[in-house]
């Protein structure tokens, strides 16, 4: 019996258990990123300490400033501002017809009173 020479090697199997294995890690990482995976998380001593929200300062196409959704002046932002810790990240939504000078002003408020976690939301073209 004359031993046939490979011409090529079959790379489906191989094609097929790579997908499989590309499946199952994007599906678990999809699990791990939105949290769904259910964790018992350990006890800390200091539970009572305060979880930091997100704070957002929305300028609409009028112009007028909104932290939290209630509407205020620049100098009653910079007041409250004032009472917030620095830490607390800041999201700031401005409408993209606004005067520039308003989302300056804005932004020098926030930056004035020594907060470091700001960022502007945007919407992906």
């Amino acid at each position: 019996m004359e031993e046939k020479e490979f011409d090529y090697m079959n790379v489906i199997p191989l094609v097929d258990v790579m997908l499989v294995l590309l499946t199952i890690v994007l599906t678990t990482s999809t699990f791990i990123a939105s949290g769904m995976i259910n964790v018992s998380l350990p006890k800390a001593s200091n539970e009572n300490r305060e979880v930091l929200k997100n704070q957002t300062i929305t300028i609409s196409k009028e112009g007028t400033i909104y932290f939290n959704s209630i509407a205020m002046t620049l100098y009653d932002l910079k007041n409250t501002v004032q009472n917030l810790d620095r830490e607390t990240p800041i999201i700031i939504r401005a409408d993209r017809d606004i005067r520039l000078q308003i989302f300056v002003d804005v932004l020098d408020v926030i930056n004035n009173s020594g907060f470091k976690k700001v960022a502007i939301q945007t919407e992906k073209e």
